[in-house]
């Protein structure tokens, strides 16, 4: 009897199974494709953080030009990026907007003499960007002729009238964006990452509380934490920075040594040797010469490269940074 009862028992629990399993298989293959983006979404939903800088960063407004964000009552996208780049701790903030403005209204009440005494505001004291990070559309205004007209008049207009603009769909509540990552001593583009969102997945960034406490009014972007197309294209500026962040990973820690040395001037006449002793002449050196610095010092002598490719050691006493 035990052993009938074991038997139906068994044949139960393995008839249900195949049943699950029939019912997973027969899951629709987009159905399945979905819920593996959603818990991708889910992840991206946050702002990534970072043991340590990766280097010190400036973010500019679009490249185009093109004013979208006002006809949308939205701040500039350069503040939200400005607040990913705080509470990601990826970078260091150099301000090169109404802080700098400031700054160099201070260094002007200095230079004439109107700052009290030791107030260490001056010259020299400026922290320089490592990188430029630029927040933009992807065109998709094929009528525009890569001029983002649409987006020009979008942004002036707003509402019905700009419901299209480049990467924007105002109506449709669609965002396609694109940033940009150029080192400001090589000009060269280091990294760029896309990014999309719609206005279904508002949902996965709401419920991760990104729009919580995230410090979007302390940043001055508000409206893309308090409006639903401001959600959209936060979620696609996220999704492009979390990539920018995983990309730029591989940067060297200190961005300044890794690039050539600045260029120099001769401002003396002078002569350049084999060697750091200064025994046998290699050339002899005209003011106003450049001459490209290897990052080889021994004391006061430095070893150069001229515009000839000639190499050899010169007294930093007779060069002068190029300007």
């Amino acid at each position: 009897m035990m052993t009938n009862q074991l038997r139906g028992s068994t044949a139960l629990y393995a008839g249900l199974l195949t049943l699950a399993v029939t019912a997973v298989l027969a899951m629709p293959a987009h159905a399945q494709r979905q819920s593996a983006q959603d818990q991708r979404k889910q992840k991206t939903a946050e702002i990534p953080t970072c043991a340590k800088p990766l280097g010190t960063l400036s973010v500019l407004e679009p490249e185009d030009g093109t004013d979208w964000w006002t006809g949308q009552q939205l701040p500039a996208p350069s503040k939200l990026i400005k607040v990913f780049v705080n509470k990601s701790r990826c970078f260091t903030l150099v301000d090169r907007g109404a802080g700098l403005d400031a700054a160099q209204r201070e260094r002007a009440l200095g230079a004439s003499g109107e700052l009290r005494n030791r107030s260490n505001v001056g010259k020299g004291q400026i922290k320089a960007a490592d990188y430029v990070m630029t927040p933009d559309l992807i065109s998709r205004n094929s009528n525009a002729g890569g001029n983002a007209i649409g987006g020009i008049l979008g942004g002036l207009v707003g509402g019905r009238a700009g419901a299209a603009i480049g990467g924007l769909n105002f109506q449709k509540k669609t965002a396609d964006v694109v940033l940009t990552v150029t080192d400001v001593r090589s000009t060269e583009q280091v990294a760029m990452a896309e990014g999309s969102a719609k206005k279904t997945d508002i949902g996965w960034g709401a419920g991760g509380g990104l729009f919580g406490g995230s410090g979007f009014g302390a940043g001055g972007a508000s409206g893309y934490a308090n409006t639903e197309i401001g959600q959209v294209i936060t979620l696609a500026y996220l999704q492009a920075y979390t990539d920018i962040v995983a990309q730029l990973g591989g940067l060297p820690d200190n961005a300044s040594a890794a690039n050539a040395q600045q260029a120099v001037t001769v401002a003396k006449p002078a002569r350049l040797f084999t060697t750091a002793k200064g025994t046998k002449v290699v050339r002899s050196l005209d003011v106003g010469m450049m001459l490209y610095p290897t990052g080889n010092k021994e004391g006061m002598m430095w070893e150069v490269e001229d515009e000839l490719g000639n190499k050899g050691w010169i007294s930093s006493t007779l060069i002068e940074l190029s300007r």
